[in-house]
């Protein structure tokens, strides 16, 4: 009875002292999680200022983010009693089994430094990685976001991406347009040639430097194939094929040049009559 006696004597004296330390606490984490916060917003216009690549400004200020908060947790549980130097000696000897445990993310990590590193995509280009395709949206310190032509958004491992081929549609300025078009055996080779030539000498999208080139490439089965091979601006490339497409149809239909399609042929014998 004694001891519950002083207890609930010093249990005010209790409450005043580590009710404070938990106010403090949640003030440190309050304040820590806002000057988190300030640092990623002032480090993102800092770096935008000095007109630094977005792809690194984003990843940088993710990690100066993170940083900020990992001493920001450190900071809170130091107040409220833990031993914050035994606690960094714990995650220390811990690190190897962490490390293992959570090689998928280290990886990742790694993958997002080499990105930013090597560049061999930035924010804003069309990629096909991974099986995935889109637009780059932004590259954190573990995952990389893409937005696909059709609005979906696609977050990928940074690892999956950097492990395999990137092919990046938006690294150069120009892109060629490869179509190859089909025409019936009794059409005009040189007929052929000069309406495809002149489609392409007044489209808007087509460049004059580097030259297109227009050739016949093979006797198929069923068609002539020509190849027509223009050059046009990164941007306008799915403008530029299907205003393409439908010129070329339009003025082989004028010009009287046939386009071949599959056709089955059905022979019909009459059988013999029954007896």
């Amino acid at each position: 009875m004694e001891h519950i006696q002083a207890l609930l004597d010093q249990a005010p004296e209790l409450a005043m002292t580590y009710g404070m330390k938990v106010i403090f606490a949640i003030i440190i984490f309050l304040v820590g999680k806002y000057i988190s916060n300030v640092v990623k917003k002032v480090t993102t216009k800092l770096m935008t200022n000095r007109k630094i690549d977005q792809t690194v400004t984003s990843f940088v200020a993710n990690l100066a983010w993170a940083v900020v908060f990992v001493f920001t947790i450190i900071a809170t549980l130091g107040q409220i009693g833990v031993q914050t130097a035994s606690l960094v000696a714990v995650i220390g000897a811990a690190g190897l089994a962490v490390g293992l445990a959570l090689q998928g993310s280290l990886s990742n990590f790694a993958a997002g430094v080499l990105m930013v590193l090597f560049r061999p995509c930035r924010v804003g280009d069309y990629i096909e990685a991974a099986g995935i395709a889109g637009t780059v949206d932004e590259i954190t310190i573990f995952s990389t976001k893409l937005r696909t032509p059709d609005n979906k958004v696609i977050i990928a491992p940074n690892s999956a991406i950097m492990n395999g081929t990137i092919t990046n549609y938006s690294a150069m300025d120009k892109r060629r347009v490869d179509l190859v078009i089909g025409v019936s055996y009794d059409a005009d080779i040189a007929l052929t040639k000069k309406v495809l030539t002149e489609i392409l000498d007044n489209n808007q999208y087509v460049l004059k430097d580097p030259a297109y080139t227009v050739a016949l490439n093979e006797l198929g089965a069923s068609s002539i194939d020509f190849v027509v091979r223009p050059w046009v601006k990164g941007g306008d490339y799915w403008a530029a094929k299907f205003e393409l497409m439908e010129q070329i149809k339009n003025a082989l239909d004028a010009n009287n040049i046939g386009i071949p399609y599959p056709q089955m042929d059905i022979h019909v014998k009459e059988l013999p009559a029954a007896k």
